[in-house]
């Protein structure tokens, strides 16, 4: 049939809403695993789109993001389908860790191999199973533990396809970025599939913020390659970085941070600071050049050399903080509307 669509064996057919439980392999227990997925179908053919989180299983904003978004969509309002997979590692989300069981990271393991490691064969999987069937993808993804993003799009812009995407999805900053090796953005660019990663947050911490960005922003998405059928004006104009870096920590010590994600800084603007634990021989971190934080380090211990502010440049800083202040004043939560009930909450 034409308009079928098959996932683990299991048959969806147009104006269907069902939830796939994809089997995994199992636990040392000998316990069955599976990783579940949202599939919903409009009665209208149009766009597959997968949106997915928790690849990294300790990245769980976009586990909430999805849990919002698919509370709110109904099959009578696509024109197309939507897939959305709120664990994709659920072995490293039962952990609380970022890794598979065999310290591998599965973003580095894709398309993977039926014959691999652990990580290269669920990525093999996941690659058969879900993303080859798709037309279009959002990544959801956080800073690392101890480490928050800004709400952000990474995306190859050079891809118009993907570019429409990234403007959608209408977060304050686009890094335009080259694909690793190994990422699933990278095994879909691969086999022609439009894809964009959404990065805000904190690893293994619910940020309100990001993840209301992260539901609108989705929605944007739909909404911009036809599966959603109607329209939203758009509020700002995301800015893309012409470049990013990391500060690093020129001594070891305990750092105190004066700046937050979001913030413009200047060329020689003193950052945090860096002392002893004994309160003397205190250093300040200073920027190298004007830009925006787009992340920063949350633990106050670090090392020498460690990375632990991520400043994005820009042709125009004025406009980027511009469009960063208008973000967060539209963002911000009500908190009895968002935080209390959220799934009750209006499509935003």
């Amino acid at each position: 049939m034409a308009n079928e669509l098959i996932i683990g064996g299991v048959s969806v057919a147009p104006g269907e809403r069902t939830i796939i439980e994809l089997q995994l392999g199992k636990l040392a227990t000998h316990t069955d695993l599976h990783m579940p997925i949202h599939v919903i179908r409009g009665k209208k053919p149009g766009p597959i789109l997968l949106v997915c989180a928790a690849i990294h299983g300790d990245e769980i904003n976009g586990v909430e993001i999805i849990r919002r978004l698919s509370a709110r969509i109904t099959t009578s309002r696509l024109k197309g389908t939507l897939i959305a997979i709120p664990i994709v590692n659920v072995y490293g989300f039962i952990h609380r860790s970022r890794y598979l069981p065999d310290r591998r990271d599965l973003n580095r393991s894709f398309p993977g191999s039926p014959h691999g490691s652990m990580a290269a064969q669920l990525a093999d999987t996941f690659m058969k199973e879900v993303v080859s069937k798709c037309t279009h993808g959002v990544d959801l993804h956080t800073g690392a533990l101890q480490r928050e993003n800004l709400p952000q799009i990474r995306a190859n812009i050079q891809d118009e396809r993907i570019k429409d995407m990234a403007i959608a999805f209408q977060a304050p900053i686009i890094i335009d970025s080259v694909v690793q090796a190994g990422t699933i953005r990278g095994a879909a660019a691969d086999l022609d599939i439009p894809w964009i990663v959404y990065e805000a947050g904190e690893a293994l911490r619910f940020d309100e913020v990001s993840i209301r960005a992260g539901v609108r922003g989705t929605l944007n998405v739909m909404r911009n390659i036809g599966l959603l059928t109607f329209s939203r004006k758009k509020l700002l104009e995301p800015r893309v970085a012409r470049s990013s870096s990391w500060i690093r920590a020129q001594k070891s010590g305990v750092m105190r941070l004066i700046v937050k994600c979001g913030d413009l800084v200047k060329g020689g603007q003193t950052l945090g600071f860096i002392a002893d634990p004994y309160g003397s021989n205190e250093a300040p971190l200073q920027a190298e050049r004007d830009g925006i934080v787009v992340g920063r380090s949350n633990l106050p211990m670090v090392y020498q050399g460690e990375a632990v502010i991520h400043i994005a440049r820009f042709n125009n800083i004025s406009n980027a903080a511009d469009s960063v202040e208008a973000f967060q004043n539209e963002i911000e939560p009500d908190w009895d509307e968002h935080i209390l009930a959220p799934e009750s909450a209006p499509i935003i």
